[in-house]
């Protein structure tokens, strides 16, 4: 008797999971997501590259006024936020942005420059026949 009841409960009850793709919940108050690059404030110090602890972060030129921007490779970040905490100028933010799955490796290396506009994902010559 009590599983008759408990299974007329739940066929009119709203199902406690979401449709995912269609429904999102919010994400929580200081998740740590996607990068976020400001080149006109980057004075290409370094010092986000160095404290990182996979190595994920790249200069692109080199150091100091040559830089042209970052590389930063989202398959092996810890998204611990050291970079965005270690940033004198703030150049660099973390984001709420958690969707960065990718059907390929190579979409995980972005390459953040001076322009936002030109912001671009790297695609390997191998992922881009894995992906086709």
């Amino acid at each position: 008797m009590a599983m008759e009841r408990e299974l007329l409960k739940n066929a009119v009850s709203k199902p406690c999971t979401l449709v995912y793709p269609f429904e999102t919940r919010p994400p929580p108050e200081g998740l740590r997501g996607k990068h976020e690059y400001d080149g006109d404030k980057c004075i290409g110090c370094g010092l986000c590259a160095r404290v990182c602890p996979s190595f994920s972060i790249t200069h692109i030129g080199g150091l100091g006024p040559k830089c042209e921007g970052l590389e930063i490779n989202l398959g092996s970040c810890l998204f611990c936020q050291q970079c965005e905490e270690v940033c004198p100028t703030g150049a660099l933010k973390m984001t709420e942005e958690y969707e960065l799955g990718r059907p390929d490796q190579g979409g995980l290396h972005r390459h953040l420059s001076e322009d936002p506009a030109s912001e671009e994902v790297a695609i390997s010559f191998h992922s881009l026949i894995c992906f086709l």
